[in-house]
């Protein structure tokens, strides 16, 4: 394993492939197409792989505030986990095809729940078959296990909590979207464009390189200098997934500050929506259109 054993290779997992102490999950997705990466699943994963569904597993249903990807009901998904084989002892080893997007939300979950033994597999399972390694579509059989929620609350922050903090000049808030999403330019999912006022943009594909292997720990402290004296640094992306692999570079930089905005830019929108119009904007909207 390598910096503060939050990545393995290629070659660390496929000589580890037999460990009873090692559990290795596939967290492939699809926002576009849920059930894609399910169906790669069966198709091909790593031998012994189990699956974990990023809107069945590791979210819970959509509310009307608390954005498109709501953490999980702690409680059922420790009896998932439990399920699976995974105790206080497993070492528990996360993969994707997204560079870290939904891997780092299950290593997220993992470290907010208090399970330390937690790493992602760099490269992603694209690295794994251009290493040559081999590969299956027999399902793991189920196993019996213990695993115990010890939920760490620091970890993360509602909207009540950012908008208390937000502008505290001790505290960053940090917004993991693309550039274009950020500036309001493009948004192609959420409802409303644009940002929440005094976050700074650090878009979370920086993190890795395109071929999806992590930037070297060096890299990733450099990405944070301007930022490591903070006293708390709040995260947040679209709905609370892909900031997670921003989280993961604040530990890769040994910085352990990094907090998650669960709800992110979807659930700040929703508040907006609900909120009746202003005088000022109700004015606009009496204004004929030109």
């Amino acid at each position: 394993m390598t910096d503060l054993q939050s990545v393995v290779s290629t070659k660390w997992l496929f000589e580890h492939l037999e460990d009873p102490q090692v559990a290795i999950a596939d967290c492939r997705f699809s926002l576009a197409e849920p059930q894609l990466g399910y169906q790669q699943y069966q198709k091909s994963h790593i031998p012994g792989a189990f699956y974990l569904d990023l809107n069945q597993d590791l979210s819970s249903p959509v509310a009307p505030h608390g954005g498109r990807h709501p953490l999980p009901d702690l409680y059922k998904f420790a009896h998932k986990l439990s399920q699976l084989g995974i105790t206080s002892q497993t070492l528990v080893v996360a993969y994707d095809d997204s560079r870290f997007a939904f891997a780092a939300r299950l290593w997220w979950l993992l470290r907010y729940l208090g399970h330390t033994q937690v790493a992602v597999l760099d490269g992603g399972f694209t690295g794994w078959l251009n290493s040559g390694y081999p590969v299956t579509d027999i399902l793991p059989e189920s196993k019996l296990g213990d695993f115990v929620p010890r939920v760490q609350v620091d970890r993360v922050v509602d909207i009540t909590t950012v908008k208390a903090r937000k502008d505290d000049p001790a505290v960053v808030l940090v917004d993991s979207r693309e550039s274009d999403r950020y500036s309001g330019e493009r948004e192609p999912i959420d409802p409303i464009a644009g940002h929440i006022p005094g976050a700074v943009n650090y878009p979370w594909q920086e993190v890795s390189d395109a071929q999806g292997y992590l930037r070297s720990p060096t890299a990733q402290r450099d990405r944070w200098e301007n930022l490591k004296s903070a006293e708390e640094i709040i995260v947040y992306c679209g709905s609370g997934v892909t900031a997670c692999v921003n989280l993961l570079s604040l530990e890769l930089a040994r910085i352990d500050t990094g907090k998650l905005y669960a709800g992110s830019w979807s659930d700040w929108c929703s508040y907006l929506l609900a909120e009746p119009p202003t005088e000022e904007t109700q004015n606009k909207s009496d204004r004929p259109s030109s």
